[in-house]
């Protein structure tokens, strides 16, 4: 349902990734399942989680006699141990070993290098798109006699930077995690609780606010984004300036609203 209202086109999703079996984290994927069902998809599937979620699906899947349109490939992740569990030419995902009372893994993204950026402005009708390639990959150009014809820091520009963003969902205050965290560009960390509450976040194995502005300045983090509150707290405001007086760059998570990552 908040795909649809957010027009985020659903068939363009290939990976799903599910921290731990807390109801809140997976109660939801079946709806999503079966709407891809129905909607006819054909393109594969890849579903990452703690061991057990395969059964969850299963025994749905059995009882309501149900068979996919869709080839759904489950992949059982360790949430204790640090991996990586996603790689392309483009990105990898990692997991993050998290402290909670389920299993719990948090997933950090990062781009793989890119390359460099051709100067539109110094192109002329004899840089040819074989020459472009090359250029693009960080090479000179030489001719068949290895003369060279178009030098490549006179016709690229740097590559833009790659990006990373971590995604801690619920988690007890992790000093663990912070060497795997160095640098991120964009942290999201579960704000459970306020500092006042810290009884509450150690009961539940739960962060507060101003733990997870200490976790994104221990990492040196360039942007905080808080998530997970619970329902006591009416005014979110509050946790943000409990974050804010340690990482001024936090905001909140809100739903529907896009954060942007400077290049």
């Amino acid at each position: 349902m908040q795909l649809t209202r957010f027009n985020i086109p659903v068939h363009k999703i290939n990976y799903i990734l599910i921290s731990h079996l807390h109801g809140d984290h997976y109660l939801g994927l079946m709806g999503l399942l079966f709407s891809m069902h129905l909607q006819k998809r054909q393109a594969e599937l890849h579903l990452f989680g703690p061991p057990g979620l395969n059964e969850i699906i299963l025994l749905q899947l059995k009882y309501s006699k149900s068979v996919l349109n869709y080839p759904l490939h489950f992949h059982a992740i360790d949430p204790a141990e640090r991996k990586v569990i996603i790689e392309d030419d483009a990105i990898s995902v990692e997991t993050i070993p998290l402290i909670h009372k389920l299993p719990c893994a948090g997933f950090l993204l990062k781009e793989k290098p890119k390359p460099r950026r051709i100067d539109k402005s110094r192109l002329s009708k004899e840089v040819l798109l074989q020459h472009i390639v090359q250029l693009k990959a960080g090479k000179d150009v030489l001719n068949d006699a290895g003369e060279l014809l178009f030098r490549n820091d006179e016709y690229t520009l740097p590559p833009h930077r790659s990006l990373s963003y971590a995604y801690c969902s619920d988690t007890a205050y992790n000093e663990s995690m912070i060497g795997q965290l160095s640098g991120v560009n964009l942290l999201y960390h579960e704000a459970t609780f306020m500092e006042a509450d810290g009884d509450k976040a150690v009961e539940t194995k739960h962060s507060t606010a101003k733990q997870a502005a200490l976790i994104a300045q221990a990492c040196n983090a360039e942007q905080l984004v808080l998530g997970h509150f619970s329902a006591r707290y009416r005014d979110l405001d509050l946790l943000l300036a409990e974050a804010s007086v340690i990482f001024p760059t936090t905001s909140l998570a809100v739903e529907g609203e896009t954060i942007n990552i400077n290049e």
